[in-house]
């Protein structure tokens, strides 16, 4: 039905149910003072346990936002991390955005734990980034609710057009190979749009790894994709090299702009 990114618990293996404990931190990562709504005088806040121990003014920075159920996306996301931060002077981080459902639903749906490294991120906190790269799984063909509402909770950046001129990007999971992979991140770009952001897509510069028919293979121009199937199956090495190949294509391109 185009329901993807791991929507269907894995059949052959128990999953653990979702941690009661809440990921966001709370001491969300450090950012200039007039990123925040707080005052000048409001205490620092502490870096996110994933950042690099180079200082945060030696690099530029790549925020990769993702909303992962099942873990699918958030394979693609730490690959990804692994390509921006194989570029010199540009850095990833990782992020998820909140989760919607309440935890006795995602105990029914046998969702596994978070990731307790990633703590999740505030709107305001994308203003600090040099560049933007946004994963999701499938919900018919348009992004999931959880950063759907995200993106729905950003009007102050909105506003005052803190996110304009950003570059941006997608990376996908969906269920079925014509679940979404392209139309998943065609939808989503109305959401850059308003904000005045730059759509970078990947295109082909994959190279032949973009044409390869002899395996299951997501991904498409827009961005790096995974199929979830019915959630059993892992990410293939192609899949995972398009993420890392699509995480250096973004790193340098924000690295080209920020020189410009």
């Amino acid at each position: 039905m185009g329901k993807g990114g791991g929507c269907v618990p894995s059949k052959n293996k128990p999953l653990p149910v979702a941690d009661e404990t809440p990921t966001h931190s709370a001491q969300p990562p450090s950012l200039p003072a007039s990123h925040h709504e707080t005052g000048p005088d409001a205490p620092p806040r502490e870096a996110p346990a994933n950042a690099s121990s180079v200082p945060s003014a030696a690099k530029l920075k790549i925020f990769i936002v993702f909303y992962s159920m099942y873990g699918h996306v958030e394979g693609l996301a730490k690959r990804l991390k692994r390509g921006v931060d194989g570029v010199d002077g540009v850095q990833g981080v990782l992020y998820r955005v909140p989760e919607t459902l309440p935890i006795g639903v995602l105990n029914q749906m046998r969702a596994p734990r978070k990731d307790q490294t990633i703590q999740e991120i505030a709107p305001a906190d994308l203003a600090a980034a040099d560049g933007l790269l946004f994963g999701f799984p499938t919900r018919y063909g348009s992004m999931a609710a959880q950063m759907k509402a995200f993106f729905d909770s950003t009007g102050n950046l909105w506003k005052e057009q803190k996110l304009a001129g950003k570059p941006a990007g997608f990376f996908v999971s969906t269920g079925t190979q014509g679940g979404g992979q392209e139309t998943t991140a065609w939808t989503a770009i109305t959401q850059l749009a308003h904000h005045g952001m730059l759509f970078v897509p990947v295109g082909y510069t994959f190279g032949p790894g973009m044409f390869k028919m002899d395996s299951i293979r997501g991904g498409s121009p827009y961005g790096a994709g995974v199929f979830a199937g019915d959630g059993t199956r892992e990410p293939s090495e192609t899949e995972l090299a398009l993420a890392e190949h699509q995480g250096k294509y973004m790193a340098a391109v924000v690295k080209r702009l920020a020189q410009s």
